[in-house]
């Protein structure tokens, strides 16, 4: 397999840390998003939207990092990262896709350009990122605080997971007390602890600035 992706990118990390759990090696191929590199003709052919994750797996090409992770999850089921109930895995979506869906895109790359392009100054892009960050991790606090952990949804790590430590790396990225979510700060601790998580981490990446 080769993943094709950039070390800060959030989307990225979640599809590491999916490989990571699964034991599953992968060729890291980075695109630097800063230089337009996803956007390079022959990037473009392996992921029409110009977005990082893909992933290649034969001549198969998959894209969207919840996509990626689901698909993952069901060739390598173990350790699995969506629950068995119906109920309970509808929830862990619902969480995941607060972050992946409603929350990340907004505050990404490509839309705090489109808002610089448009004349906004510095401080209010950096102002709009960190304001749709507390939006969904305010929610998505809510959305758990009734959860038993020490992870997300109870004693092991879910697809939930997976999208939260990379958005609360995002969030003090832009300058978030992320102090006001202690249930979420929890969950981030119990899944950094594991090695999965922790070599997925940005900075242990070797395109890493």
């Amino acid at each position: 397999m080769k993943l094709h992706g950039y070390f800060r990118s959030s989307a990225a990390y979640r599809v590491r840390i999916a490989l990571n759990l699964k034991g599953l090696g992968a060729e890291h191929l980075p695109h630097h998003l800063r230089k337009g590199e996803q956007c390079t003709p022959s990037y473009l052919a392996i992921n029409p939207q110009g977005l990082v994750p893909a992933l290649e797996n034969g001549g198969a090409v998959l894209t969207q990092s919840v996509a990626i992770i689901e698909w993952l999850d069901e060739i390598h089921p173990n350790p699995p990262l969506l629950p068995k109930d119906s109920l309970r895995r509808a929830k862990v979506r619902a969480f995941a896709l607060a972050i992946a869906c409603d929350t990340h895109p907004v505050q990404n790359l490509k839309v705090l350009a489109r808002l610089r392009e448009l004349g906004l100054a510095e401080e209010k892009v950096q102002d709009w990122a960190a304001w749709v960050n507390r939006e969904g991790l305010s929610a998505c606090e809510t959305l758990i605080k009734d959860e038993p952990g020490p992870f997300c949804f109870g004693d092991a790590p879910t697809l939930a997971d997976l999208c939260l430590v990379p958005q609360l790396a995002n969030a003090r990225r832009f300058g978030v007390d992320v102090s006001a979510y202690p249930r979420l700060l929890a969950a981030e601790a119990a899944a950094k602890a594991l090695a999965a998580f922790a070599n997925a981490a940005p900075e242990k990446q070797p395109d890493a600035e």
